[in-house]
């Protein structure tokens, strides 16, 4: 697979042309619902085994092999061409597909309203055969611990379809916001925490949840341990019932960084207490603003 990155002048046949392709696989694979209509800028995956690399200016087989981490026997052999060819500016060559190493891959699915729409289905059914998780997001919690489902369809089902478990969304959102006053007391009143505990361990058991993830954000700079606590809390019940534990975290730069992201978050602790982290580096494009790259590693 490769990414194309559309250029001025650029339009889907010119473009299916340059990497052997045709143009309804390029729709298909992107699902264009006005293929005429391309922007410079937008990126197109292009449906291919291996990809191809376009000879630059001082290039060598060597050097382009060094780059795919090939030698350049196996770069000639794959581009039917001598070893010791010399390559013109803009030759394409094919760059054969490497093994992967596996990897760990979450997506967070936003149902919204109150039921979930065939496109949100659909694109759940097309991801998950390359997912480790799938995070519907989310469950709310209320100011006694109670929880507020979002809706799931048969979010389940698709999952375990594919071998794929369920990630237990939980997060401080009151009424479509972050709530800096109910994280507070999530982490810092410990009947509230008991009932949610509870809550949470027969959510995971009824639909069949392996990971419970926190989602707390803005939450004050002085329940810093106390979100700590609570963490160490949440992990020895959860463990207890065979689930795994997980946080989310915003990317920082430092240790030092303020924010209201940041500074009631332990990343040390998180690290030692959880059984993994997610870092929100979709923070750079999400559901809410403009269309940009949306990633979580």
């Amino acid at each position: 697979m490769q990414i194309h990155v559309v250029q001025q002048g650029d339009t889907l046949y010119n473009i299916a042309n340059t990497y052997g392709t045709v143009p309804a696989d390029l729709i298909d694979a992107n699902e264009l619902d006005a293929p005429n209509n391309l922007v410079p800028g937008q990126t197109l995956v292009i449906p291919i085994i291996g990809q191809f690399y376009f000879v630059q200016e001082g290039d060598s087989l060597y050097s382009i092999g060094q780059q795919f981490g090939l030698s350049a026997e196996q770069l000639a052999q794959s581009n039917n061409i001598p070893v010791g060819s010399t390559l013109s500016v803009g030759t394409r060559l094919y760059i054969p597909e490497q093994p992967k190493p596996e990897i760990t891959a979450n997506a967070y699915i936003e149902p919204t309203g109150e039921e979930v729409s065939q496109t949100l289905i659909n694109a759940a059914t097309k991801t998950t055969p390359y997912l480790t998780y799938l995070a519907p997001f989310s469950y709310q919690i209320n100011r006694d611990g109670t929880l507020t489902a979002p809706p799931l369809n048969n979010f389940a089902q698709i999952a375990a379809s594919q071998n794929t478990s369920l990630m237990l969304v939980v997060t401080n959102l009151e009424e479509g916001e972050f709530s800096q006053e109910l994280g507070h007391i999530i982490v810092t009143v410990q009947a509230v925490q008991n009932t949610l505990l509870d809550n949470i361990i027969n959510v995971a058991n009824e639909v069949g949840f392996s990971d419970v993830h926190f989602d707390f954000e803005f939450l004050p700079p002085e329940d810093r341990e106390a979100y700590n606590n609570f963490l160490r809390k949440a992990k020895q019940r959860l463990s207890e019932e065979n689930l795994l534990m997980s946080t989310a975290l915003a990317p920082k730069t430092s240790t030092e960084q303020t924010g209201a992201w940041y500074e009631a978050h332990d990343y040390a602790a998180h690290g030692e207490i959880a059984d993994f982290v997610v870092l929100m580096t979709y923070e750079w494009g999400y559901s809410y603003g403009p269309p940009l790259a949306i990633t979580d590693r």
